[in-house]
């Protein structure tokens, strides 16, 4: 008998620090996939669909979809070439997480900060291709 063994997303309590080493992102806020499991959607920010869309009730920016997605890969890491589903492989040095909980699905809210980068909430934020989303930035402070 053969098993196989597969990396399965869990969301990480809200309070609770990880880390994160992206190899994947979807758009400007997420979700990016972590070589340790869990798929985090940036806390405090919106970015439109890939479909250039913008969800009811969430802000929506003015700015294009996949230049959001693209700064984002570029602030995590080198850009790698997409996957079979279209998301941007990404090859970048570990982050530090903090978790604000649950997003949806197996998705983990949270800030997170890269060697690279900086804050990423903050970088996509000054970039002008997100929104801010106050609902769930909360007392967030950028540097």
């Amino acid at each position: 008998m053969m098993f196989s063994l597969f990396l399965f997303a869990s969301v990480i309590p809200a309070g609770q620090s990880f880390t994160c080493t992206p190899v994947a992102v979807w758009d400007g806020d997420g979700p990016i996939w972590c070589a340790e499991g869990p798929h985090v959607r940036l806390s405090g920010v919106a970015a439109r669909e890939m479909d250039g869309s913008c969800r009811p009730g969430h802000p929506c920016p003015k700015a294009d979809a996949v230049a959001a997605r693209d700064h984002l890969a570029g602030l995590l890491g080198e850009p790698q070439g997409r996957n079979r589903t279209g998301h941007i492989l990404v090859r970048g040095p570990a982050m530090r997480c903090l978790s604000r909980g649950g997003a949806g699905g197996t998705r983990t809210a949270a800030f997170c900060t890269s060697p690279r980068s900086g804050d990423i909430s903050c970088a996509m934020i000054r970039s002008g291709l997100t929104a801010r989303w106050d609902k769930y930035w909360g007392a967030h402070r950028c540097d």
